[in-house]
């Protein structure tokens, strides 16, 4: 078995400016080198910015003018998948040489998606996730991804896979992440929480895999002047904290949580660790009971138009 080091990445996307945030992607990319990270994780949300503290005018049965306008911007600091973004994305990965997992806003037609990227070292995009539950006010301005973009990639460092934020107590999606083998388990968040490090501790233990868990440490000064929070508009106010943590297949935290600050945590992950924690507990093997308990996935796009061939 082999030894993978992992990086995960706390620190602020340029709010809506996908190519200033690319500036801090590929210096955060340079210090995770330095550590000799194969793997970097970055947060939800990264390139594209989570909106934290404004409703885009929306109240039940109504929506304002201004809420239209500040959208408007949100959606213009998407990105398209795939797009010239994740063409510089991937370049950036090349450079370094590491498989990167990166949050993105992305655009597809007048809907936003928060998605997952993932590239290889020799800059290719390997695949998506697009969030299938954005939780709470996230549903006014992101739809909702499908079973098609839910994949664990096998890659040379092991078997990897994203879920995002509150996906995570979604115990369904988790199983459908466990069936499929996910080793190497991402979950990019803005859940600055600390009942989140308990979270990730259990996910780790329940899924016997390593978790990697990137969180943003935003403040008001990384978004546009005209960006108006319910918490204030004082640069120095903390939007999002932080937390982001590594933690080994038996529960064992390996680096974080961190709060309060912008870092780089690296831990070395021994994925022969991954058999021995499954030697008591397989959450899809000896300890599935599918004789009682079953999931069923389905995996199929499903586009709202479809044309299909004449007969």
């Amino acid at each position: 078995m082999t030894v993978v080091r992992a990086a995960v990445v706390q620190d602020a996307s340029v709010g809506f400016d996908p190519t200033a945030t690319l500036d801090r992607v590929a210096a955060r990319l340079a210090e995770a080198s330095r550590e000799k990270a194969e793997l970097v994780v970055f947060p939800e949300a990264f390139v594209g910015g989570y909106p934290k503290g404004v409703d885009f005018g929306a109240r039940v049965g109504m929506r304002s003018d201004q809420g239209r306008v500040d959208f408007e911007v949100y959606w213009n600091g998407a990105i398209e998948v795939p797009g010239l973004v994740t063409e510089q994305l991937g370049a950036l990965a090349g450079e370094y040489g590491v498989h990167l997992v990166i949050g993105a806003i992305e655009r597809a037609g007048g809907t936003l998606y928060c998605t997952v990227l993932f590239f290889s070292p020799e800059g290719a995009l390997l695949g998506r996730h697009r969030k299938v539950m954005p939780t709470a006010m996230e549903r006014i301005i992101w739809g909702f991804g499908d079973g098609s973009t839910l994949p664990v990639l096998d890659t040379p460092l092991g078997r990897l896979g994203a879920v995002i934020c509150w996906e995570n107590y979604m115990p369904l999606l988790r199983t459908a992440m466990y069936g499929q083998g996910v080793e190497l388990y991402c979950a990019p968040t803005v859940d600055d929480r600390e009942v989140w490090a308990a979270s990730m501790r259990h996910i780790a233990r329940e899924g016997r895999c390593f978790l990697l868990s990137a969180c943003q440490h935003a403040r008001r000064r990384d978004y546009p002047p005209d960006y108006h929070p319910v918490q204030g508009d004082d640069p120095d106010t903390v939007l999002i904290r932080g937390g982001s943590l590594i933690v080994d297949p038996l529960g064992t935290v390996l680096a974080g949580p961190v709060y309060d600050q912008s870092c780089v945590l690296v831990a070395d992950c021994d994925m022969s660790a991954i058999p021995r924690a499954k030697y008591d507990f397989d959450p899809v093997g000896h300890y599935a009971r599918s004789d009682i308990f079953s999931l069923t996935v389905d995996t199929a796009p499903k586009p709202p138009v479809r044309f299909l061939p004449e007969t």
